[in-house]
């Protein structure tokens, strides 16, 4: 037996409790994995509330997010004893989760730990650190380099946005926040951010060209911010765009792309090759310091994570949450 969050739906309403369960209850996979940390994201949150139609089949475990030690295994790449890592593949929508002590899984859905990062470490990155790796490596293929100028994070106090600026920042790129915080601004000028602007210059319907201000961008607002950053990127600039905070509309014209030949690179983590995931966690066991995991993560335990649902979704959390599966 082992306990997990469980989300049960009933006359079209969902109800996620702190349950035990066995083993047996688990779906079909070659892997059984020990669980030791999982994360709660925005989208596990969105699936503990009911906010939006995130799980596919209920009884459903959330947890996009995880990192355990393999228990048995009849995949050939896995032996029990592996430490391995998974993020997104419809797991804790379609798939049970992370949030439980045990995962039973598909084996290629896993990569294998890094050497040099920690359970821990891992899941204070998770599925936002390794999609703002993505990010990072995109304007990295797509020619920006710190020479180019500016690189704009917008959401910069979300987990994605964090991680982001932390990451250009060691990369050596002179990093220009966007947040509507102004109680974060020491935590972005920690992580390395140059400039801080407000949420508001972008949030609002623009032009169709704005000003040259940066030569690239990451982005996980969408909606006019995601337009107006298009607007405001330099000739030949690249926008990695990874979210829809703001609306999943695109209220812009081709003006950006036909005229300053910039490229707007669409980010999915969730079905990301296994090659694409390796070379991402591998670049970051090389670039993230310790002492950014202990500034951008707070550890709490599994029954908690029913509390921290809702201001995760209202935009009172700032950083990472990590979830010791076993307190």
């Amino acid at each position: 037996m082992f306990n997990a969050i469980v989300i049960n739906k009933e006359s079209e309403q969902y109800h996620s409790i702190l349950s035990e369960l066995d083993v047996i209850d688990l779906p079909e996979g070659d892997v059984l994995v020990n669980v030791e940390y999982s994360t709660i994201n925005y989208k596990d949150a969105l699936a503990i509330t009911g906010q939006a139609p995130v799980v596919r089949q209920f009884p459903m475990i959330p947890g996009i997010d995880l990192v355990g030690k393999v228990e048995q295994s009849s995949n050939g790449n896995f032996k029990a004893g592996d430490l391995v890592l998974l993020n997104g593949f419809g797991v804790g929508e379609s798939h049970m989760g992370g949030l439980a002590q045990k995962a039973r899984l598909k084996g290629e859905w896993l990569i294998k730990l890094p050497n040099n990062i920690s359970p821990y470490t891992a899941m204070a990155i998770g599925t936002a650190g390794y999609t703002a790796m993505l990010c990072v490596l995109a304007l990295e293929q797509n020619g920006v380099s710190p020479q180019n100028g500016d690189v704009l994070v917008t959401g910069a106090t979300g987990g994605v946005g964090s991680f982001a600026i932390g990451l250009l920042n060691k990369l050596g790129y002179r990093v220009v926040a966007s947040t509507g915080d102004e109680a974060q601004f020491a935590y972005l000028t920690s992580l390395g951010a140059s400039e801080i602007i407000a949420r508001s210059e972008l949030s609002e319907p623009g032009k169709p060209l704005m000003k040259e201000r940066w030569a690239g961008a990451i982005d996980s607002v969408g909606s006019h911010t995601l337009a107006n950053v298009c607007a405001s990127t330099k000739y030949g600039g690249t926008v990695a765009a990874c979210g829809l905070a703001q609306g999943m509309d695109f209220p812009a014209t081709v003006a950006p792309f036909i005229l300053r030949g910039i490229t707007l690179a669409g980010i999915d983590s969730v079905m990301r090759p296994i090659a694409d995931r390796e070379e991402a966690w591998q670049r970051l066991s090389d670039l993230i310091a310790p002492s950014m995991i202990e500034q951008i993560s707070t550890k709490i335990g599994l029954k908690e994570c029913l509390d921290i649902a809702e201001p995760l979704l209202n935009g009172e959390v700032t950083g990472r949450i990590v979830v010791d599966v076993n307190a």
